[in-house]
């Protein structure tokens, strides 16, 4: 196939509201899409661990994609995640992907097995293979255990489908790597509290779970970085979003936060399932009091004030 991706601008990996039963809340979902669409993000992404992957069945997380696609009508681009412990699960979501005509698929490191990164390249191209897709990587080793370092990169990037990589190692030495030596895979930011640095060694797109429910402020730094060059200014919002991002990782509770902030923007997201547990009063307490104080500000900035 002809691979004509542009991974651009602020990517959401979509929650997954649930009913109080566990069961998944599809009415929740098709208003959070329609509000992130008119927000003006540029992608989605399903299937990511923020919308809880690893608590959903392969056929829960290939309803759930199904939808969002169906839903979005081809208005921005719809990123299928593939990520699982077992192969033969992430070739069925990878040709479900195909099938149901997303645009890309997000490919990560199966968890808990420790591939080498021979194995971990031939893991990837056995679901590239199977899907003939656009891919992003997803390099998070803090989750995987491994890194998708040169060895790998190298193999895989020898696949025309793989177009861009979602680096959340937290580690820059990372990002110099990918924009000196793989300029070939475009670099997206998938550590939320070094934005500003992706942008300024050239990456084009934020792949950020805070945009479910901060989606205009997100799309505030992409612009004022990225479309407009304008670092001084970006680094004035950088500062005002760093006390999210602290919130947002500290304590674990990463997707957590994430619900209970669709929540405060008035949209249903439900409880999490197990084994994680939600917020308490306090957490949600300071979550809220973030949220207000970053939109305050963010707002003065773009104004101009």
């Amino acid at each position: 196939m002809s691979v004509r991706f542009k991974l651009e601008g602020i990517y959401t990996p979509v929650i997954t509201p649930f009913h109080s039963d566990g069961e998944i809340d599809f009415d929740g979902l098709a208003d959070l899409v329609e509000r992130l669409m008119g927000a003006g993000v540029h992608g989605l992404i399903s299937g990511g661990s923020t919308g809880e992957n690893y608590a959903e069945t392969i056929e829960e997380r290939l309803t759930i994609a199904r939808f969002i696609v169906d839903r979005v009508k081809g208005r921005i681009p719809v990123v299928i995640g593939t990520g699982a412990m077992r192969t033969p699960d992430s070739i069925a979501l990878a040709t479900g992907a195909r099938e149901m005509g997303a645009d890309a698929i997000l490919l990560g490191t199966p968890p808990y097995s420790v591939p080498t990164e021979r194995e971990n390249a031939l893991n990837a191209l056995a679901i590239d293979r199977a899907a003939d897709l656009p891919i992003i990587l997803y390099n998070y080793p803090g989750r995987m255990s491994v890194e998708m370092g040169r060895e790998f990169l190298d193999r895989v990037g020898r696949s025309r489908n793989v177009i861009g990589i979602k680096e959340s190692s937290g580690d820059i030495n990372r990002v110099h790597l990918l924009a000196r030596d793989y300029p070939h895979i475009q670099m997206s930011c998938g550590m939320d509290d070094q934005a500003l640095e992706f942008f300024a060694w050239g990456a084009r797109s934020w792949i950020c779970g805070g945009s479910n429910f901060l989606p205009e402020e997100h799309i505030a730094l992409y612009e004022t970085c990225v479309v407009k060059g304008d670092f001084a200014k970006g680094r004035r919002i950088m500062s005002a979003m760093l006390p999210l991002m602290a919130v947002l990782e500290q304590g674990g509770k990463f997707i957590q936060c994430i619900k209970h902030g669709v929540e405060v923007t008035g949209l249903r997201a439900g409880p999490m399932r197990p084994p994680l547990k939600g917020l308490n009063k306090e957490e949600k307490r300071e979550l809220e009091q973030v949220i207000r104080t970053l939109k305050t500000t963010v707002k003065a900035i773009v104004e101009g004030n």
